[in-house]
């Protein structure tokens, strides 16, 4: 939990990682690529402000009880959900994958959530392995890489025919929360293996399951908010969109806060601090702070109200989850509940305007 100038704000980072980029794991043959992934992460890293910047060798690998320090003690998270990405390709053991995530759930299981995955290239052994994961691991949610390189393959598509068993899978067994990464590449990654071009197809067809579009397609902002206020099952992640953006390109995050409350609205983005791309505790911190600047280019922008910045960063994420959240940190919220077509737009539009 958060608090400042007396307001209280409960704190669930939807999209954190516990990855192991160390050089042990790098995988025989494709030990550039390891290494450019991870390198373009850090780059990512010093979009932070200065003083939180680690070390590159920290940045590899960091340990459980830098996890506790920079999530639970010091970065305000009271709950935190793991979003797996395997990497097999370039990583022995996984980059993060879910045997690797769940080792936390013995220390703080009460605190943390751990969503699997899926690859639609993987057939009938990937539909077996999620019922598995599912079973294991009591899943609520899973983290979609279309542009992950599989044998081959470097990419897919979330409408690919392969793909529509997997998704109803999910439904059978209760995953609702579909995590796609729908934004910046990553090298060596092709940059169009994350278009929002299958985005809408999707949500249309499985209307029971929740897709939160991590980073929100930026820099296709524009294409998101139009894709997503027509889809009343689409929501915005705001992981990369608050780290990368807040601190390094203040007008351009403002823009794009400004895209999301007047298309998407508030009750349908979600807080994610990317860690341990960044720590959470200056993203917290600073987005509570912030509001929308008052010069004469966002004057058609909503400003954020209190009620606002609490849902985004707790509650909306809460609710899609079925987080317990104590009685005097709640607000109104529809997160997880659609709307009749075109209603969010009237109301979004109304309020972006008052």
């Amino acid at each position: 939990m958060y608090e400042k100038d007396g307001e209280k704000y409960f704190v669930v980072d939807s999209h954190s990682h516990f990855w192991d980029a160390s050089r042990e794991n790098w995988k025989p043959g494709a030990e550039q690529f390891a290494k450019g992934w991870i390198d373009c992460f850090y780059g990512y890293h010093q979009l932070a402000p200065p003083e939180t910047h680690w070390d590159y060798e920290h940045f590899l690998k960091v340990t459980p009880e830098d996890f506790e320090r920079d999530m639970f003690e010091e970065g305000h998270v009271d709950y935190a959900v793991f979003q797996s990405t395997y990497l097999r390709e370039w990583y022995t053991d996984g980059f993060n994958d879910i045997k690797q995530n769940a080792k936390l759930l013995e220390r703080w299981g009460d605190r943390l959530i751990v969503n699997g995955r899926f690859d639609p290239r993987d057939g009938e052994a990937g539909l077996k392995q999620l019922r598995e994961d599912a079973a294991q691991f009591q899943l609520k949610g899973v983290k979609l890489y279309t542009a992950e390189w599989n044998k081959g393959s470097r990419g897919w598509r979330l409408d690919d025919p392969e793909a529509h068993a997997f998704f109803e899978v999910c439904e059978e067994l209760g995953i609702k929360n579909i995590h796609a990464h729908k934004g910046p590449t990553i090298w060596p990654l092709d940059k169009d293996a994350f278009s929002l071009d299958d985005v809408d197809h999707v949500a249309t067809d499985h209307p029971d399951l929740n897709f939160i579009i991590e980073h929100a397609g930026i820099p296709r902002i524009d294409d998101f908010c139009y894709m997503a206020v027509q889809e009343p099952n689409v929501y915005a992640g705001l992981s990369v969109v608050i780290g990368a953006l807040m601190h390094a390109r203040p007008k351009f995050f403002a823009k794009v806060m400004g895209e999301l409350m007047f298309w998407v609205g508030e009750d349908k983005m979600t807080f994610g601090g990317d860690y341990n791309i960044w720590t959470p505790k200056w993203q917290v911190e600073g987005f509570v702070d912030w509001q929308m600047p008052d010069d004469e280019a966002f004057t058609d922008y909503a400003k954020l109200t209190t009620a606002s910045k609490k849902k985004m960063l707790g509650l909306n994420a809460a609710k899609l989850y079925d987080i317990p959240v104590p009685a005097e940190l709640q607000l109104p919220t529809t997160a997880g509940e659609p709307m009749a077509p075109g209603e969010e737009l009237v109301d979004n539009t109304a309020g972006a305007r008052a």
